[in-house]
């Protein structure tokens, strides 16, 4: 019952375009330390966190050096709800200290301000307080898509953060757009959004390391009602079932094989009432022997292997993309795509077994790997 409050809170947030969920350092932390590699040499910018508030400001911070950055770059939007930040904005250089306005902040370098061998936060916080070039305000309000902050994001190389839910789609577009490498939060739902899942389809995004079925915790405002738990500062921690990781990076999951063992029966696979495939309820049931197309549940996509399988479309109330032209004639009669004897099901994702693959031998190359 905590979930489904937790996750209806989550639809009325975002209905109501309230966005301030906090991502925790440890999900961040937990994410991130695979794509150390990737990150090295790279101008990360993270266009929604407020440095004083952040936990991706303090994660690339405090490893600047580890992670080898080239630059790390963050944006503030507006003043935020979330109390409680981890350095006092009036002692730092550059910025007046009257208020919360809109800033930046550029980090080049983190210098061992303290001498003890390790570059850790209050490195960090020496550097913002006496570096007034570090920090510098916006003319504007600090919005991705303000044209001071799309200048920022041109010369990013990689963007992480945790974007606004209710604005995901036109976030999602604006990376694309800009052809920026990512790696962001979004509400599971998203994958079955006609623009994010095309993307999957086109193996241009896909889900993160961490399982999508965990969700995460999130820090969230003093006036939400539903939470799981208060942490050690008092604030109120909820947990997002629905929620995963999304990225356009090398996530080394995807490239892993599923190992199939079932065979095709019509019995155990029963098709479609309106559209031409069968039924897999489960994705460890998908049969090795059928070639023909195959609906699955949406947590297919967190295994999904563009070598093994081909994404064709998406099956709810209508299909996503309409690759077969059925949508009219489901409009037209009233038909739900994923009836079976008349009775709906959940989302599915159409797939299709690629006959090239011989799973005996790619089971092997796993158990090797």
């Amino acid at each position: 019952m905590e979930t489904k409050s937790l996750n209806k809170n989550l639809r009325k947030a975002s209905q109501a375009k309230k966005d301030e969920f906090y991502t925790q350092l440890v999900d961040i932390e937990k994410e991130l330390k695979h794509y150390k590699e990737q990150f090295r040499g790279k101008v990360v910018y993270c266009n929604c966190d407020d440095p004083f508030e952040s936990n991706f400001f303090k994660y690339f911070a405090a490893n600047f050096n580890a992670l080898k950055l080239k630059k790390l770059i963050t944006t503030s939007y507006v003043k935020s709800p979330i109390v409680g930040g981890q350095l006092l904005l009036f002692e730092v250089e550059g910025l007046k200290p009257s208020g919360k306005e809109p800033f930046k902040i550029e980090i080049k370098k983190v210098p061992d301000a303290d001498g003890n061998g390790a570059i850790n936060l209050d490195d960090v916080e020496y550097l913002l307080k006496h570096d007034k070039n570090t920090a510098t305000p916006l003319r504007g309000d600090g919005d991705f898509r303000s044209e001071e902050c799309i200048k920022l994001i041109k010369k990013a190389d990689i963007v992480v953060t945790n974007p606004p839910f209710s604005l995901f789609r036109e976030y999602v577009a604006q990376l694309v757009e800009y052809e920026k490498k990512f790696i962001i939060i979004g509400n599971t739902n998203a994958l079955t959004y006609k623009e994010i899942f095309k993307l999957i389809k086109d193996n241009k995004l896909r889900t993160g390391y961490t399982n999508f079925n965990v969700g995460m915790f999130f820090v969230v405002p003093d006036d939400w009602e539903h939470f799981h738990h208060k942490d050690e500062k008092g604030r109120k921690i909820a947990r997002v079932s629905t929620s995963c990781w999304f990225t356009n990076m090398d996530v080394e999951k995807h490239k892993e094989y599923l190992t199939l063992y079932k065979k095709y029966n019509t019995e155990e696979y029963p098709k479609y009432d309106h559209y031409n495939a069968i039924e897999v309820s489960k994705v460890a049931e998908i049969p090795m022997d059928y070639r023909g197309t195959m609906g699955v549940p949406i947590t297919f996509l967190d295994k999904y292997n563009p070598n093994q399988f081909e994404i064709i479309d998406g099956l709810n109330r209508y299909t996503i993309l309409d690759v077969a032209g059925l949508n009219n004639n489901a409009v037209k009669k009233h038909l739900h795509m994923t009836e079976i004897g008349g009775k709906s099901t959940y989302f599915r994702v159409l797939i299709k077994n690629k006959k090239k693959i011989k799973y005996e031998n790619r089971t092997a190359q796993n158990s090797n790997s």
